[in-house]
């Protein structure tokens, strides 16, 4: 019987499978289109060697007869193996419909050290047809999933590409297929003329069921009764550190140390510990209600007990609501005002201690909340974000690059960090600091040509051109090289433009490197100055290039990566020098609970987020040079949005209505419950 079951066992794994291309010979060129890739059919895979004079190098491969029906399928896959000489992050979109990357698109991306080998998995994220006639804004995913989401039925072409790459690269793909069985829609769309509201008065979905889901206020107050949290990991001290394992020298302070051959994070009282933590450990997050009253049940009035609980918020950066300040309403807040009555503050901070610790871990990480950190129960971090002089010809997603030549930039910082004496500074529980996050480094002269396009009053203008006059004397020397044909270094001051960047290079690559170093070397400073014994932890790079990575790296204490992934067999850091480094950031989100958008990663389940959690934590944990891994974030985004930008993410530790998701509690117990002994052993 042995062999029969096997083969039924096959055929329907052959079932849930269509193969798209296989790579035998080289695609039709018909089908087929490449910019700054060379691709060759080669031993049964196609071969892509990449330049990166461009951002977005790869190919694009085009269904037959304009699309294929992928609709029995749940998701994408495609085999990929680095055949280069430096590691590669390999991306994977699926388009159905517009191709600008963003609407009708599924991404996901991998990435393979050299010689490594793995698939890339995009999960199709369907949309459901939304009600008739509804108008709905303010947020990123919607109940009629009309952002970041794909019909399955028409998917009219697949890129595989890289993101800004800034070396060559050379890997080989195979095996484009679509896979597993579709079962069926998770929810029907609602009839339009009862749509709303559609939101209840704790902030959930009202069409639609799910575990967990709270069915009312008396509901909430039994389940603050009941969690149960009197699990708690063995071995450890009340840092969360390490007391069953080695002495270290304690200096009352966190500190780091590389010991038989890996990085590790030293507690105040010389003990190993890895940071396991998760961000936003808030008592508030708020959504707009401006515009939108009708979409909420049972919203209490302005002049009721709730009324502390609506605000104006603060500048919004992306989204409907774009440099406004609607009203909104904190419905994390209001829950937890109604779960807990009147000392709801005090109940919930201790909660979220205890949670921590019962789930294996011992780090509230960035944005979390600062009473609920002073509350010195576990070790957190601290998120530093400032103003200062914008570098107007300079862009980026959050903002545009400092001025960090204007010593009105330096000033805004001493006035942030001033806000952290009698805090932060010089509290053994503080592990350190976090400037900025996310900063738009762009290539290895972005910039560089962005000061350059910066008007002639900018400091960091006047400061390249002075650099560029010491070198070349005369600017008729400087147009010999550039190729341009400016009337006087006065003139080139007065220019808004960028050079020809080839010929420019070496001038730009030098200006580019001053300006990283005069930065982070002035954030060190000053965060020392502030607090000595404690860790400058870095800016958070989310979009990097190597040059800067390693500029970061030797002034920082501990480089911090926001790295959105599916977990690898193995993790490839962007980082050359020998320094401990820090994910902080990373998450993975499904709807079949709770908000409509699965955030940056997107799963199918809950119990894969759970599993994928497991994995990524433990391949952390093998990395000698990792020294934590912090989660975004502990509890859901509201379903309407968040204020700052709409985000509705379905990637919390718990949901907005303050239950513990029990799949990923499990996960992360499961991890970090053998958290040391797992690290000692990652060989």
């Amino acid at each position: 019987m042995l062999p029969v079951m096997s083969s039924l066992i096959l055929l329907v794994l052959a079932a849930q499978e269509t193969a798209l291309f296989d790579f035998e010979s080289a695609p039709d060129p018909a089908r087929m289109a490449t910019w700054d890739v060379a691709v060759e059919a080669r031993a049964g895979a196609l071969r892509l060697r990449s330049g990166h004079a461009q951002e977005w190098p790869g190919v694009t491969l085009k269904a037959p007869g304009g699309a294929w029906d992928l609709s029995r399928h749940v998701e994408m896959r495609l085999d990929v193996a680095n055949v280069g000489r430096n590691a590669v992050t390999v991306g994977l979109r699926v388009d159905s419909g517009s191709t600008d990357g963003v609407h009708d698109a599924n991404t996901a991306k991998l990435t393979l050290p050299p010689g490594g080998k793995g698939t890339i998995v995009v999960p199709f994220e369907r949309r459901i047809p939304a009600p008739g006639g509804i108008q709905l804004f303010g947020m990123r995913g919607f109940p009629g999933g009309r952002y970041q989401t794909i019909d399955p039925s028409r998917v009219n072409q697949v890129i595989v590409f890289l993101d800004h790459p800034t070396e060559p690269h050379e890997f080989e793909i195979d095996n484009l297929r679509a896979a597993g069985a579709y079962a069926g829609p998770k929810e029907a769309a609602p009839d339009a003329k009862a749509f709303f509201p559609f939101i209840d008065e704790l902030g959930q979905y009202v069409h639609r069921d799910w575990p967990g889901k709270a069915g009312g206020i008396e509901d909430l107050r039994r389940r603050a009764a009941g969690e149960d949290l009197s699990r708690q990991p063995k071995g450890w001290n009340r840092w969360g550190g390490w007391a069953d394992g080695p002495l270290l020298k304690a200096t009352g302070f966190f500190r780091t140390e590389k010991v038989d051959g890996a990085w590790w994070l030293v507690d105040p009282e010389g003990r190993l510990f890895w940071s396991h933590g998760v961000d936003c450990v808030s008592l508030s997050e708020g959504t707009p209600v401006e515009e939108r009253d009708a979409w909420f049940r049972g919203l209490p009035a302005r002049d009721s007990e709730f009324r502390d609980f609506f605000r104006q918020a603060g500048q919004v950066a992306h989204g409907h609501y774009a440099g406004r300040r609607p009203l909104s309403f904190d419905v994390a807040g209001a829950n937890l005002f109604r779960k807990f009555g009147p000392d709801w503050k005090a109940a919930a901070t201790g909660r979220a201690h205890a949670r921590l610790r019962s789930w294996g871990m011992n780090t509230f990480g960035n944005w979390s909340d600062e009473a609920v950190c002073l509350a010195r129960k576990t070790p957190y971090v601290v998120a530093i974000h400032f103003g200062g002089v914008t570098l107007q010809g300079s862009e980026g997603y959050w903002q545009p690059f400092r001025d960090v030549f204007d010593p009105a930039t330096w000033t805004a910082l001493d006035d942030r960090l001033k806000r952290e004496k009698g805090r932060s500074a010089g509290d053994p529980w503080c592990l350190g600091y976090f400037v900025d996050n996310e900063i738009s480094w762009g290539d290895e002269t972005s910039i560089a040509v962005g000061t350059l396009k910066s008007p002639a009053g900018q400091k960091a203008k006047q400061v390249f051109v002075e650099d560029l006059k010491a070198k070349y004397g005369e600017v008729a020397k400087l147009n010999a090289a550039w190729g341009t044909a400016h009337a006087s270094w006065e003139a080139l001051l007065a220019h808004r433009g960028g050079p020809d960047s080839a010929r420019a290079r070496e001038d730009l690559l030098r200006f580019n490197d001053r300006t990283a170093e005069h930065y982070f070397r002035t954030v060190r400073e000053r965060v020392k100055a502030l607090a000595p014994d404690q860790l400058y932890l870095g800016c958070r790079f989310a979009w990097l290039n190597a040059r800067v990575v390693e500029i970061g790296a030797a002034a920082s204490d501990v480089v911090s990566f926001n790295v959105y992934q599916r977990p690898p067999a193995d993790f490839v850091l962007p980082l050359q020098a020998d320094k401990p480094a820090m994910i902080t950031e990373f998450h993975f989100g499904a709807t079949d609970r709770g908000p409509f958008h699965p955030g940056l990663v997107p799963v199918r389940s809950q119990g894969e987020r759970a599993g994928l959690y497991r994995d990524y934590v433990r391949a952390a944990l093998r990395h000698p040079k990792l020294v934590g891994t912090h989660w975004f974030q502990y509890r859901d985004q509201p379903s309407t949005g968040r204020e700052l930008d709409g985000e509705n993410y379905q990637i919390g530790f718990v949901d907005i209505a303050d239950t513990p998701y029990p799949e990923i509690v499990e996960a992360s117990r499961e991890v970090g419950f053998g958290l040391y002994l797992e690290r000692m052993r990652r060989k």
